[in-house]
């Protein structure tokens, strides 16, 4: 019973980190992204400035809550929004989705990874954009309902494609890679408690450890 606790203890440990590790990436990423490629000409202009940097230092940061906020502060802002959001809802939610028709101990790992990655993003991105529609909304020109949710729209057409795409083929590797050398014991006892194949996991840490160990597996094989 001692050992159970202990095993769940560090699933929820585990997840806690992954999901940390992601948001961290995928905030810093998601600002570059958004000062520069969605709002970087806009600011230039502006402020008749040559650079972002340059555009941020003469209006005083980033517009946000109907204030200019240093970017520093705007991007610890995002990560809570982000962590928050990505605990309660993100995981849990692409987690069932994936497996009502995927196996981690079965399927071949890219297959489960890119199911989970795939409803991660489908959840994260509108919510999040929604999110940055209430931060950076232009409030000082008045609300308009209309105007808002056509802004949410335009943010998530701008977000998906990078969404996916960094998160499929940079942030989930790397988010793996490290969990994998910071978890090797948490992984290996699930490998011990699930020898048989039978037991499917319960949540995305044990996803992760089942989705490591097949791809051991495999690479034994070749």
């Amino acid at each position: 019973m001692v050992k159970a606790k202990k095993y769940i203890s560090r699933n929820q440990i585990q997840h806690l980190v992954y999901a940390l590790i992601t948001v961290f990436i995928t905030v810093h990423a998601f600002v570059l992204y958004s000062l520069y490629v969605i709002e970087g000409d806009g600011l230039m202009q502006a402020t008749g400035t040559t650079s972002v940097w340059r555009a941020l230092d003469c209006q005083g940061g980033v517009y946000m809550f109907g204030d200019y906020l240093p970017v520093w502060l705007m991007i610890i802002i995002e990560i809570a929004f982000a962590f928050v959001l990505a605990v309660t809802m993100g995981s849990p939610l692409a987690f069932r989705l994936a497996s009502r028709k995927f196996d981690p101990r079965r399927n071949h790992p890219m297959i489960f990874e890119s199911a989970i990655i795939t409803a991660t993003v489908c959840l994260m991105c509108p919510a999040m954009s929604l999110l940055a529609d209430f931060f950076y909304y232009p409030y000082y020109k008045g609300f308009d309902v209309i105007d808002f949710l056509c802004r949410w729209f335009r943010l998530i057409c701008y977000n998906l494609p990078f969404a996916y795409f960094s998160q499929m083929f940079f942030v989930q590797p790397f988010v793996r890679f490290v969990i994998r050398r910071l978890f090797a014991n948490n992984i290996a006892q699930r490998n011990e408690q699930n020898s048989n194949k039978t037991v499917k996991p319960s949540d995305e840490s044990e996803a992760i450890a089942d989705v490591i160990i097949r791809e051991k597996e495999i690479a034994a094989m070749d």
